[in-house]
């Protein structure tokens, strides 16, 4: 009976020894553990949204925060910033940063987004939202058209395909050799993705060119690509925003201030413009012609 007592022991302490180094192994030798967000989901995000954002821009975080991401949608979202020690106690707080090894400095956007794009891509999502911190984002409206999309093989958003190269500035391109525009691409103040082509992006991802603009980098990579191009004028994305239209899905260009003044709107009357106006026109794109000729704008189109 003694025996048999010590044999139980010694099984129930190799059992849990067994069990003690597996976990310990799991969670302090692999360094994938160490990730934020890098335990696998059993449930799938329909939509994660990656909101590119500085470490500097607390106030355009919590605007976000206070606003259009208090959703009841099957959205997560993240704010990728750069590794800073002054982010710590906002980690702890709020659980939704994504940290990346990138300097806030506009010519590393493109190593930053494929950075954060590396960084998530094991989370089971459907579609991910880029998007910027200046964005206000339609969340209910942009899920329910997502039922309507493929599922695989799609790029949505406001597509330019005219854009010269910038040779000067901020945006200027030393690296750019395929033509004289920029190949079409989706404005970078919001677009979608399916997980498919995140997944093609950080596979190949030492075999792509990264050019300074993360927008324009994204449609060069995809270019090649047999996969569905949805241009929606609802993404008022552009350098300026176009206005103030209650069907927009993305507005580029909101400072906090406005974000709220948004949302109180959305929360008093449902909508988010107290008055829709136009700044500008907006264009539909001619896919059937050559790209330098495809954004004619139109005066009469609304939004």
């Amino acid at each position: 009976m003694l025996l048999h007592n010590k044999r139980l022991t010694y099984y129930f302490l190799a059992s849990f020894s067994f069990i003690l180094g597996c976990t310990l192994t799991l969670f302090v030798l692999h360094p994938i553990a160490l990730k934020p967000n890098s335990s696998p989901n059993v449930h799938n995000i329909r939509l994660l949204v990656l909101v590119l954002s500085a470490v500097k821009n607390l106030n355009r975080r919590d605007a976000i925060r206070e606003t259009w991401a208090q959703t009841k949608e099957d959205v997560k979202i993240l704010f990728v910033v750069s590794k800073d020690k002054s982010l710590n106690a906002e980690k702890l707080v709020h659980e939704d940063l994504v940290e990346v090894d990138e300097k806030d400095e506009y010519k590393l956007l493109t190593h930053k987004i494929i950075a954060s794009f590396s960084s998530v891509y094991h989370i089971n999502f459907d579609y991910l939202l880029k998007c910027d911190d200046d964005s206000f984002v339609n969340m209910p409206s942009i899920v329910n058209e997502l039922e309507h999309m493929p599922k695989k093989r799609f790029y949505w958003g406001y597509f330019d395909g005219s854009a010269s190269i910038k040779r000067k500035g901020k945006f200027k391109e030393t690296q750019w050799i395929a033509c004289d525009r920029y190949l079409p691409y989706a404005l970078g103040g919001g677009y979608v993705l399916s997980k498919d082509l995140i997944i093609y992006i950080v596979k190949n991802r030492d075999y792509l060119s990264l050019f300074a603009s993360e927008d324009v980098s994204v449609g060069a990579w995809l270019s090649p690509l047999n996969i569905t191009r949805k241009h929606d004028r609802r993404f008022d994305t552009e350098w300026y925003s176009r206005g103030c239209q209650n069907n927009y899905l993305v507005t580029h260009k909101q400072s906090p201030e406005m974000m709220r003044l948004h949302w109180s709107h959305i929360i008093r009357t449902g909508k988010m413009c107290d008055k829709e106006f136009k700044n500008m026109a907006s264009y539909e794109y001619n896919w059937s012609v050559m790209p330098s000729k495809c954004c004619v704008r139109n005066l009469s189109l609304i939004p």
